[in-house]
């Protein structure tokens, strides 16, 4: 049977994951690939500090030079993490004409369009199913299964931190602050979450999603991101009364000309859509595609196993078309659309929470100057305030608006002086 040598450098949470259960499952996997792999050289900043796993002392390398350059080397595992020195990495074993697999979402999302180039260049392949959803295999589902479909649409949970935290403010009421404190006593969120609950851990996944969907590799800086550190308890329970769930989902949406609508932000997604169903820190994307129609993904989307699965599921891939000499794409330029949408530009419908004085007229100013902007209202429901004083909430639901009429809209209307705060906006998503 061949050897397949492999090099990991990296050996974090995931990496210990890849690590256990490539000794774990060598002998399944080697029955199901007709191949062996093997760890030849492994790499991590501190190899002194106290592990899950073994690792035998002949297998350490000094740096992570040592593990691209190891002829016996012909896969590289990627899992150091960050931008900088993982790009270098990545960069100069791809030179070398070494498989490349890799689970990191931010190197893709920023250098992705280099790192392709040079794959296709020295003919290396790059592997990097784990670095979207974790264990759901969303990037072979792109790549592979639905390639005979033009993409409509992928509407995407795909930050467990923040799904997880929405989850505990819709079932239990808790503020954002107390139900973010939860989920980092139970380990659902980092120390520092600002990545997740600000929504760029969302946006590269989403970012990548993109790409591979619409045949142009995209720009992170194009795209319309949003956390969900302004979502409020009261948000939660006047959308719940009107039907809906609160999802910080990724957006991806063709308008069938040269536009491409890629957006990440709290939605209002109607309670019996399946992704409205989805809570904790799961995971869940839909496509939708010309000729299948529409498809669910659900899963892990973080964590050891569910990333580690993802990881080593590349691993064998490339290790089979090495003993087979099969051809990999990696990543085909394909052109279907070439522009991302403009924020401004989209048509939605939209929530709105207004802080008003309690007195009369107050609605007829605001549907005045909604009406001025040909903008209009579908719903409205005026709760009664928890708050003492004379301020109470208003919220409406408005029809389809561009999002450019709808912000010179608010503008006005937080000039009011019957208006005490600056208006909450969350975007509805329809699915139509």
């Amino acid at each position: 049977m061949k050897e397949i040598g492999v090099g990991i450098i990296g050996l974090g949470v995931v990496g210990q994951g890849v690590v256990k259960h490539l000794n774990r499952n060598a002998s399944l996997l080697s029955e199901r690939i007709s191949t062996r792999l093997s760890v030849k050289r492994v790499f991590a900043r501190n190899p002194k500090k106290k592990r899950a796993v073994q690792i035998a002392p002949e297998l350490w390398a000094k740096n992570w030079e040592s593990v691209i350059n190891d002829p016996a080397v012909q896969i590289v595992v990627e899992l150091i993490g960050g931008t900088t020195t993982a790009k270098e990495i990545v960069s100069q074993a791809l030179t070398q004409g070494k498989i490349v697999v890799t689970a990191n979402k931010a190197l893709l999302a920023e250098h992705g369009k280099e790192l392709f180039a040079l794959s296709t260049k020295y003919k290396a392949p790059l592997f990097y199913e784990a670095s979207v959803a974790g264990g759901i295999p969303i990037i072979k589902a792109l790549n592979e299964g639905l390639i005979a479909n033009r993409i409509q649409s992928l509407h995407g949970i795909v930050n467990g931190t923040c799904n997880y935290i929405l989850s505990s403010m819709t079932q239990s009421g808790a503020s954002f602050d107390a139900a973010l404190a939860e989920a980092q006593k139970l380990g659902f969120a980092e120390a520092d979450p600002t990545l997740d609950v600000d929504g760029w851990d969302a946006a590269h996944k989403t970012c990548i999603l993109a790409s591979l969907a619409y045949g142009f590799w995209v720009n992170p800086k194009q795209m319309y991101v949003e956390g969900i550190r302004k979502v409020s308890a009261q948000d939660i329970c006047y959308t719940r009364q009107l039907g809906y769930v609160i999802k910080l989902l990724g957006i991806i949406r063709a308008d069938g000309k040269n536009d491409v609508e890629i957006r990440v932000h709290p939605t209002l997604v109607p309670k019996e859509h399946v992704l409205a169903q989805v809570n904790g820190a799961f995971n869940a994307i839909c496509v939708r595609g010309d000729v299948v129609g529409d498809t669910l993904f659900y899963g892990r989307g973080a964590g050891q196993d569910p990333t580690a699965s993802a990881v080593i599921g590349d691993i064998a891939e490339a290790a089979t078309s090495l003993a087979g000499n099969k051809q990999v794409r990696s990543f085909s330029a394909h052109k279907l659309y070439g522009k991302v949408k403009k924020i401004d530009d989209i048509v939605s419908r939209y929530y709105l929470r207004l802080s008003v004085l309690d007195k009369p007229g107050v609605l007829a100013q605001v549907a005045q100057i909604l009406s001025k902007n040909k903008i209009g209202i579908s719903s409205v429901i005026q709760p009664e305030s928890d708050e003492e004083g004379e301020h109470v909430p208003l919220v409406l639901l408005i029809h389809d608006s561009t999002e450019r009429h709808l912000r010179d809209a608010l503008k006005q209307i937080d000039k009011l002086s019957t208006v005490k705060a600056p208006t909450r906006l969350i975007r509805i998503e329809t699915f139509e």
